[in-house]
């Protein structure tokens, strides 16, 4: 570097330094502000009445909600500078800033001024001079990476990566268990797509490493920021594969300024319902299908609204009474004509028998029914005449239903012709062996026809929470007007559904998580591709306006793409589709991912098209063993590359150790048993993401990535699907190792010239 260029670069740094200097200070303005406001808040009297009380903590909540809102956009605040035609300058940030005079100072990268610093290029410039990426640490410029745009360049190969170097170095960051943002390093076909409109189900396919998830989530929040009004008060419902995985991305969105987001898995949809079991891959198929839909409605109209087959008689109060069948068949039918659900409906059905009964106990005594109701109390405390009205309407729980159908083949047959005796088999269990992640699909449906399943309690818990929630929005209206507030800053609608029917201060997601009839605005699913049709029945009820951004690949899935691709897949949702593709893959290195996609082509299921951004010299490993000797060369393995990763990373850095299913609790134990990796922590299920070595099967490794992987047994891995060993030999951002005893899959190690002949590809390292 010369002395001119040294010069130019620190002026470049001072004259950031000072913007960025100032972007802090606005910020710092308004912390300061939301704390002055709460301490004030809190400061009030304690003397007021219950209602003032929650008013008081709503309010409360809601500057603290800002105040982390604000810290969590504290590391890397700005990302760079727009110089434009006209001498015009934009800078972009993590969130939007004003200073003092209330003139912007930092544009939002949400905000549609701030879309050429993710679109601008060389061919297509638009208004943009010049592009700088700006990096940070703490509150330090570190460095900038400035983009001449020349209008005149006609050159558009190769991948056209926006702020290359900034790319760069991102990728050659040593992970620590959790997903960071990329804002600061989107690419053009990646800001597409976040910045895609609303409405609609968008597709994102893209193989490994093509930043799908950290599109989908950029992508939430750039709608949080775009239909504010809309999304406000239903939020955004983030689906992953594995609770795993929410860990790993958990910090994402709140670096980004957003919170009003439900993450969880789909097994993690129904409040109060555990997964405590698990599936056979055909039993999970099995309950996958879409059939359910009907048995589930079959078991609720003929287990549980049973017809009476004669008349029967007893006596009440000394009064012989009589119930027929078409006393019963009546109410039922008054009842399912309201439209309630079936533990709903029931007041109504069992209202109309007693009635019918009271009355003929009162014809007897010779008595009013209307001056003398205790005639219905006595109805309804006769143990023959509840006996009567209850087994022709049984009041039931979906997790009592269905563990009901799963304990008796025979009556599950009796509704369900659709399923064959060896499905049958397939999903029999007894009571009491809890549920799996496929029941939940089916016990979400059931809950449809059911209801809530209420005791005479929690009914008056209810109807109390209810009467005062009618009382709540006039008193918020008054409140609201008395202090002079809701100018932007919160809205009655927000106040009254915090304060609604819990006496406390909720969130927007903690109320939604807690409420299975809630319907989102918008919906995201990462790992699309593994989800059942029943398991996307869940997800349209909870977003009726089917307005989804659905991410996954296809290559992926254990079975391979089925023939019409994702509208197959997806079933009454393809007919809304829009697909968008990612083609660039930013993890994993060139040598890694073509031998991944080699290995999946020679099973028969071609890959689609991605290219890495990048390559590293040594990037793919493989050393052959005996089976006797496996475990201690996994454990060599392990070691060396944890010191490699020291060498480079410091502490910094995870190693990912992926096998088959079978293998992993006993490869597990082996690590942890090696006094020679003591020294470096170790995760085996999943809840310790901030350790360096992690123990894995290819499911639980989806969408997770990883530094080093050593991969044991690909054949074994192949054997369980394609996909699998597909997701498993892409998860490294750095290093594939594979420790194997038979022969490795075909493919792998080999690549084709210019006729078609194989050989071995060079790049691979035998250790």
């Amino acid at each position: 570097m010369t002395n001119a260029e040294g010069s130019s670069r620190q002026r470049a740094l001072d004259e950031e330094q000072a913007y960025v200097d100032t972007a802090y200070a606005a910020l710092d303005r308004q912390r300061a502000g939301y704390t002055d406001r709460l301490r004030e808040i809190r400061a009030q009297s304690g003397q007021e009445s219950a209602g003032a009380l929650s008013e008081r903590d709503s309010f409360a909540t809601h500057y603290e909600d800002n105040l982390i809102r604000l810290r969590n956009v504290e590391n890397r605040l700005v990302l760079g500078r727009l110089d434009l035609q006209g001498g015009h300058l934009e800078h972009i940030g993590r969130i939007g800033l004003k200073n003092e005079e209330q003139d912007i100072i930092l544009l939002d990268w949400r905000a549609p001024q701030a879309e050429p610093f993710y679109r601008a290029t060389a061919v297509h410039p638009g208004d943009v001079v010049r592009r700088r990426h700006i990096q940070t640490r703490l509150r330090e410029v570190t460095a900038v990476e400035d983009e001449l745009l020349d209008s005149d360049s006609s050159a558009d190969d190769g991948l056209n990566l926006t702020g290359e170097a900034a790319l760069m170095a991102a990728m050659s960051q040593s992970r620590d268990g959790k997903m960071t943002d990329i804002v600061a390093t989107i690419q053009a076909e990646q800001d597409r797509i976040i910045r895609d409109d609303l409405g609609g189900v968008l597709v994102v396919q893209g193989g490994p490493g093509t930043g799908k998830t950290a599109v989908a989530l950029h992508r939430a929040a750039y709608l949080l920021y775009a239909n504010r009004e809309h999304l406000s008060r239903s939020g955004i419902l983030v689906i992953g594969p594995s609770p795993v995985f929410l860990r790993y991305i958990d910090q994402v969105l709140p670096a980004l300024g957003e919170s009003d987001v439900v993450s969880t898995t789909i097994e993690g949809l129904l409040p109060g319902v555990r997964v405590t079991a698990s599936d056979s891959a055909e039993a999970a198929e099995v309950k996958g299908r879409l059939v359910w839909r009907d048995i589930c409605r079959r078991a609720v109209r003929e287990l549980l609204e049973r017809p009476l087959a004669s008349t029967v008689r007893f006596t009440i109060d000394g009064v012989a009474v009589r119930l027929t069948p078409q006393d019963v068949d009546a109410a039922q039918r008054r009842a399912r004509r309201g439209g309630r659900t079936h533990n709903e409906a029931r007041d109504t059905y069992a209202r109309q028998l007693v009635e019918l009964l009271a009355q003929q106990v009162a014809e007897g005594r010779e008595l009013s029914l209307a001056d003398n109701e205790w005639i219905v109390g006595d109805v309804a405390a006769s143990v023959d005449a509840r006996r009567e009205i209850n087994l022709r309407w049984l009041p039931s729980s979906p997790t009592q239903l269905l563990e009901r159908l799963l304990d008796s083949p025979a009556l599950l047959a009796s509704i369900a012709p659709q399923l064959s005796e060896s499905d049958l088999a397939a999903i029999a269990r007894p009571k009491g062996s809890g549920f799996t992640a496929a029941d939940i699909a089916i016990l979400d449906e059931m809950a449809e026809y059911l209801g809530p399943f209420q005791d005479n309690f929690e009914r008056r818990q209810r109807a109390a929470a209810e009467a005062r929630n009618a009382e709540l929005s006039q008193y918020v209206a008054q409140t609201m007007s008395a202090m002079n507030l809701g100018g932007g800053i919160v809205s009655e609608a927000a106040l009254t559904e915090r304060m609604a029917d819990t006496g406390t201060a909720q969130t927007l997601a903690e109320r939604a998580a807690a409420d299975r009839s809630w319907t989102y605005g918008h919906v995201v699913v990462d790992e699309a591709q593994e989800l059942s049709p029943m398991q996307w029945e869940m997800l349209i009820r909870r977003c009726p306006s089917r307005s989804m951004t659905l991410v996954g690949d296809l290559d992926q899935r254990p079975a391979g793409a089925p023939r019409d691709g994702w509208k197959e897949l997806l079933g009454r949702l393809g007919d809304r589709l829009r697909e968008e593709p990612l083609t660039i893959s930013y993890r994993t290195p060139a040598t890694v991912l073509n031998a991944a996609g080699r290995t999946l082509a020679a099973s028969g299921k071609p890959v689609r098209d991605v290219r890495a951004a990048r390559d590293l010299p040594g990037s793919l490993e493989t050393e052959r063993t005996t089976t006797e000797e496996r475990d201690a060369a996994v454990v060599t393995a392990v070691k060396r590359l944890c010191r490699e990763l020291d060498a480079e990373a410091g502490s910094g850095g995870t190693l990912g150790v992926i096998a088959p299913r079978r293998r992993v609790a006993a490869i597990g134990d082996t690590l942890a048993a090696a006094p020679e990796l003591a020294e470096w922590s170790l995760d085996r299920d999943g809840n310790e993401v901030s350790s360096r070595i992690h123990v894995l099967d290819p499911l639980q490794a989806k969408g997770l990535e990883y530094d080093v992987v050593v991969l044991v047994e690909p054949q074994e891995i192949l054997a369980d699907g394609p996909g699998h060993l597909y997701v498993a030999m892409t998860r490294p951002t750095r290093k594939l190792f594979i420790v194997h005893t038979g022969e490795l899959p075909e493919g792998l190690a080999e690549t084709e010239d210019a006729s078609g002949s194989r050989k071995a590809d060079p790049r691979i390292r035998k250790a």
